[in-house]
């Protein structure tokens, strides 16, 4: 098992238990690189070093600076930093009580398995977590861990058969850049119904339920192929071509034909490396134009 992200009390109120934060994601990647001199193919090093004479510097005689003027800093020691005396630390108390679907899923940044700390915690986190998840109420407080105090929010999990309860680290507001500064200059043409009603009518043809196992990093196994590749010296076979595919006329001649489209067909991937194939998504995104199109450019302005 992993070591705890965190560890503490829970507070609500008077009510308060020991819990350990684990983190519920982990890294399945199994391509890493390191760089490497392309003269030498010899790993390259980095060092720490001071600006004035460039001489290495150890680990222990590194501490923090705060530039208060230009050129200016105070050291602060990281044991300074941890001898401050912040109660969200080593207790999580819950401020408020909210629905799940009130928090904007942009606020959302990393989830957490919430364990109690032995089983004389048992008997109130139990409590909690059945409360929690016949409210369909999530906690919201704040931890101080990594430099920084952040925001939680603690819940029962979606799936009511698993007897725990999650942690969800959130963004503050001010962390999110503004919408509005955005969007400002995205056009809103009039909206033809007989469009809309198609476009719904391929949502619906579409939906079916969430399964993110369904979903496998493809660029990984791109990238294996391409190593072995090079290990074995072999050229790397070409993705294949998209299957052809008729002129698209306009939007509502996509629609149409989108809508006529088997709901189980999926793009063509080659097995020999996984690359997906282009089909008619555009270097800038899904395109409702074939490739190939005369035209297309010119329609596309247009719309």
């Amino acid at each position: 098992m992993a070591r705890p992200y965190w560890s503490g009390q829970i507070q609500i109120s008077l009510v308060s238990f020991g819990v350990k934060l684990f983190p519920a994601t982990e890294a399945k990647s199994e391509i890493r690189f390191h760089q490497i001199s392309r003269k030498s193919g010899e790993r390259i090093r980095h060092q720490k070093v001071s600006a004035s004479d460039e001489e290495p510097v150890a680990n222990d005689d590194i501490v923090k600076g705060y530039e208060y003027s230009k050129g200016e800093y105070v050291q602060i020691d990281p044991a300074e930093i941890d001898e401050l005396r912040i109660a969200s630390r080593h207790n999580l108390e819950i401020q408020q009580f909210v629905g799940l679907s009130e928090i904007d899923p942009a606020l959302f940044e990393k989830p957490y398995f919430v364990l109690p700390e032995n089983d004389t915690q048992a008997k109130a986190y139990a409590v909690v977590r059945k409360a929690l998840q016949e409210t369909g109420k999530a906690g919201l407080g704040k931890i101080a861990v990594g430099g920084r105090e952040h925001l939680m929010a603690i819940c029962a999990p979606s799936d009511g058969k698993l007897g725990g309860l999650m942690a969800y680290l959130l963004r503050y507001a001010a962390e999110l850049r503004s919408a509005a500064e955005y969007f400002a200059d995205v056009k809103t043409p009039k909206v033809d119904e007989d469009q809309l009603a198609l476009a719904k009518e391929l949502i619906k043809r579409k939906t079916t339920a969430f399964s993110s196992e369904k979903f496998k990093d493809e660029y990984e196994f791109a990238l294996r192929e391409l190593v072995d590749a090079k290990l074995k010296h072999i050229p790397l076979r070409k993705e294949e071509p998209a299957a052809p595919r008729g002129k698209v006329i306009d939007l509502m001649d996509a629609l149409r034909r989108s809508v006529k489209e088997p709901g189980d067909k999926k793009k063509p991937v080659t097995r020999e490396t996984g690359a997906v194939s282009k089909g008619r998504a555009g270097k800038h995104g899904l395109s409702l134009i074939a490739a190939g199109s005369k035209g297309a450019d010119k329609r596309r302005k247009s719309a």
